[in-house]
């Protein structure tokens, strides 16, 4: 602990905890933000295994992130489950979200269990606890708007596979245009989430659109190029397409990619397809994963009536305006 007035100890990139791993973070002094030797060769090792596992570039890229600013501040020499502990606790109270706290959690577990093959330390990093949120999802006029309001074709195109087949973006960037089978109306997946392939819908509207889109802009691999006919665009790049379509569409709620795949989802739902064949087309390897899409369905809720709209109260269904007259059922006395 240190003293009012005292200078705070510095706890070098390569050096340890105090003894008994007890030092308050508000005394600790963050080094620079270049890792030392010990440190990279640390970091170097983490990628290396992450590739050899099979771990996407994204997840690598997000991973090592996060284990490199863990090195940066409280050192190479200190990877153990207190000082990652440590290391989380100040995360927490820097108020960042569930999911980075979570994913924070999953790149240092891994780190620890490189460092003890038991996987004992990686046990004492617990996770936060989950929250429920509940999907955004659009109505079906709120799709069309937005439909309506994307005029170039290629945009047209992205944003109507997007729902019309339940995408994940990457999904939807990965995309050649030999993995479109027109003639069978499915969209082949490949190296989905958890780098499975899976076969999803090609709307007979999205299939007359994408045609139209191909043949004016002319493909000849990637579905749909950026600036380099061999690259596809960026997520951002999609993202803004979506954002300026919502905008002009008189969306209030933000949409993204993913709120066009809920929207797919819960609209099937709706229209009565079974949850397992909806579990299959969205690429969830758990049926847990897809019933989410059970809470906001409003296919049950529609059946159920409120106690309210029983007292006969005027704009309930089957109430009277009190202007049909005294005597009439829920009129009111005037």
């Amino acid at each position: 602990m240190t003293t009012s007035g005292s200078t705070p100890p510095v706890y070098p990139v390569a050096g340890s905890w105090p003894p008994g791993d007890s030092a308050p973070l508000a005394d600790i002094v963050y080094e620079p933000a270049t890792l030392n030797e010990q440190g990279q060769a640390v970091l170097s090792r983490y990628d290396d295994e992450l590739r050899l596992r099979g771990y996407s570039p994204k997840t690598r890229r997000v991973y090592t992130a996060h284990v490199r600013r863990y090195l940066l501040t409280l050192g190479a020499g200190g990877v153990r489950a207190a000082t990652a502990r440590a290391f989380l606790v100040d995360l927490v109270r820097r108020g960042v979200s569930r999911p980075y706290h979570n994913t924070a959690v999953s790149a240092l577990r891994f780190l620890l269990r490189l460092e003890d093959p038991t996987g004992e330390a990686a046990q004492g990093l617990p996770r936060p606890k989950p929250e429920r949120t509940l999907p955004t999802v659009l109505s079906a006029a709120e799709i069309r708007a937005l439909l309506d309001a994307t005029s170039n074709p290629k945009h047209r195109a992205m944003l109507m596979l997007l729902y019309s087949a339940g995408l994940r973006l990457a999904e939807l960037l990965r995309l050649r245009v030999s993995d479109v089978h027109f003639t069978r109306g499915l969209i082949h997946v490949r190296r989905g989430k958890g780098r499975k392939d899976r076969y999803t819908l090609l709307a007979d509207a999205g299939a007359a659109m994408l045609r139209d889109y191909i043949r004016c802009f002319a493909p000849r691999d990637v579905l749909f190029p950026g600036a380099r006919p061999d690259r596809a665009m960026s997520a951002r790049a999609v993202q803004k397409v979506i954002t300026t379509s919502a905008r002009r569409a008189g969306l209030v709620r933000r949409v993204t990619p993913h709120t066009l795949r809920h929207s797919f989802a819960t609209h099937l739902l709706e229209a009565g397809t079974d949850l397992r064949y909806i579990q299959e087309l969205l690429g969830h390897r758990s049926p847990a994963t897809t019933q989410i899409y059970t809470h906001v369905s409003q296919r049950e809720l529609r059946r159920i009536r409120s106690p309210l709209d029983a007292l006969g109260l005027p704009g309930s269904a089957g109430a009277t305006s009190p202007l049909d007259g005294p005597g009439q059922p829920g009129s009111a006395p005037l």
